[in-house]
């Protein structure tokens, strides 16, 4: 698999840990005016995935501050890790692409322990 895919993995599955969650970033952007961007991301490759493997992205929040997520994710296939990362994301204003804090609901199930998807 090309290495940059991992990177898409881990997108969608903060796309999905955020609808499993009740939000969708289309609504957020709509009714809160904000979005989330990659701040950082560090990974780490440690094996191949290859066509057909069914692979499994896992997301756990280890970090949030007042606009600001970091994430440790995997793309794993059974139980073997072929890459980890850790990825910051930044929630910022839609219209000035400036830092904004994350909505008080989003930040409250977080806060609840909400905080991994497989």
């Amino acid at each position: 698999m090309y290495y940059a895919n991992y990177l898409k993995f881990m997108e969608r599955a903060r796309t999905e840990w955020l609808r499993q969650m009740g939000f969708e970033q289309d609504e957020l952007f709509r009714r809160d005016g904000i979005l989330f961007a990659v701040r950082s991301a560090h990974l780490e490759f440690l094996k191949p995935a290859r066509f057909n493997d069914l692979l499994e992205a896992t997301v756990q929040v280890i970090r949030r501050g007042k606009a600001s997520m970091t994430f440790a994710q995997e793309i794993r296939r059974e139980e073997i890790t072929l890459c980890e990362g850790e990825v910051k994301v930044a929630c910022l204003d839609a219209e000035t692409f400036t830092p904004r804090a994350i909505p008080e609901i989003l930040g409250s199930k977080i806060d609840a322990g909400i905080t991994a998807w497989t």
